[in-house]
């Protein structure tokens, strides 16, 4: 499942496709499953505490988490940030791996890359919860949260959506052809803590809603503007951010976590140095690639307990910028 030459063209100039039908339901039952089993480990331990009387063992993939929502938020954020972990990345099971390896989606990402991939550091799960003003998430491009040098490379988001995403559940908006334009200041502290692009400072050109099935894909450039806003359904909208580059952008495959410190050349690492990027497809030497959980888990757990330094961008406060 290649990408047309037409679809390449349009990824190129207006930055970002959709590619339908990447995934089918069987090929998400396994993660979508996994995460349902960390909602009802997580609901069990505060049902076991006396925080939860209630915690909606029959309820879909779709609606568990809304429902017990509606009984108590506080229990529901923290099943939230004990399912996304560390920035939303947490959980790397080996249905995660399986999904960074599905192969049609390689197909599509050797499209855009070349035929040696790796696996960015920063893949996430995104569930949106109904009516969850911070769930949203507000204009940005993807290389503002990487390291500088690495604008210039390509580093492709594969936004797909578990369920199917709307307008009412709010699936994304992306602001076409605005990543020719290179990265866009950012401001920390934004609307839920995020990053975010000034609305004023986004340009000219008109956002558009992408609307998918649950299975399609949608590919953006790490310099395409994109946001997302409120759910207004009583459903969560469950998706995935996975993210892919060629061999030849700025990773740490292989690099050990500690060589990251402050005197380190910034211009010498990784683009998002706190993960682990992993090979996906190599060639010339197979033996590299990541394919066992036991070894993806591994390779996660040494960064994230290593912490290794991160400069990044310098961005100022939104409440720093003056006058809008």
């Amino acid at each position: 499942m290649s990408l047309t030459a037409a679809e390449v063209e349009q990824f190129d100039r207006e930055g970002y496709v959709v590619k339908e039908g990447v995934f089918s339901r069987e090929d998400m039952d396994p993660i979508r499953e996994a995460l349902g089993r960390i909602v009802d480990r997580e609901a069990r331990k505060l049902q076991d505490e006396g925080r939860l009387a209630d915690i909606h063992v029959d309820a879909s993939f779709e609606t568990r988490l809304a429902e017990i929502d509606k009984l108590d938020q506080e229990a529901v954020r923290e099943i939230y940030r004990n399912l996304l972990g560390k920035g939303g990345g947490g959980f790397h099971g080996p249905e995660m791996l399986g999904m960074l390896r599905h192969e049609p989606l390689l197909s599509c990402i050797e499209s855009l890359v070349g035929a040696e991939i790796v696996g960015s550091s920063v893949y996430r799960i995104r569930p949106k919860m109904p009516g969850w003003p911070h769930g949203e998430v507000p204009w940005h491009q993807d290389s503002g949260y990487f390291m500088p040098h690495c604008d210039q490379h390509l580093i492709v988001t594969c936004w797909l959506p578990l369920v199917d995403a709307t307008l009412e559940n709010g699936c994304l908006f992306v602001l076409p052809g605005r990543h020719r334009g290179g990265i866009i200041r950012h401001y920390t502290g934004g609307h839920g803590g995020f990053l975010e692009i000034a609305g004023d400072e986004l340009g000219e050109g008109e956002p558009i809603p992408v609307e998918m099935k649950a299975g399609d894909v949608l590919l953006l450039t790490n310099l395409t503007p994109h946001a997302s806003f409120e759910n207004r359904t009583d459903e969560v909208r469950w998706s995935l951010d996975l993210r892919y580059q060629g061999a030849g952008a700025p990773n740490n495959v292989d690099e050990d976590p500690e060589t990251y410190t402050e005197e380190r050349d910034p211009v010498t690492m990784a683009c998002y140095p706190p993960e682990a990027d992993f090979v996906i497809r190599d060639a010339e030497h197979p033996e590299r690639e990541v394919r066992t959980a036991e070894v993806f888990q591994a390779l996660r757990r040494r960064y994230e307990e290593a912490k290794p330094f991160f400069p990044g961008r310098g961005w100022t406060a939104m409440s720093e910028r003056g006058e809008k």
